[in-house]
């Protein structure tokens, strides 16, 4: 079963999460910011958003750092101030750039 992302910006400052449960931002394998996550443009902030959903989605942290930019600048630096993803939709996406999870 596939599993849903959803951002928000809150009075509590921008809450992200998967499947009700907050997205680690994975600064173990990379960090581009101190900052967390942010979304609507392109930086550091959403290539880390970008880089995270990607590992938990792809559970491959190479595939994740090859794909974080474009997955960055074509659908994180788009989203609206509220999001929801899910795994079907990052597979569409995935797919769009001409690449497969398989």
């Amino acid at each position: 079963m596939g599993k849903t992302y959803t951002g928000d910006r809150t009075m509590d400052g921008i809450q992200v999460s998967v499947d009700g449960r907050p997205l680690d931002p994975r600064y173990d394998l990379r960090r581009f910011t101190d900052g967390g996550f942010e979304w609507s443009y392109e930086g550091p902030e959403p290539e880390q958003l970008a880089f995270a959903l990607l590992v938990d989605h792809l559970g491959d942290s190479a595939r994740a750092d090859a794909l974080r930019g474009r997955f960055m600048r074509e659908v994180v630096a788009n989203f609206d101030n509220e999001w929801e993803m899910t795994s079907a939709d990052i597979e569409r996406a995935l797919e769009g750039f001409g690449t497969s999870v398989g």
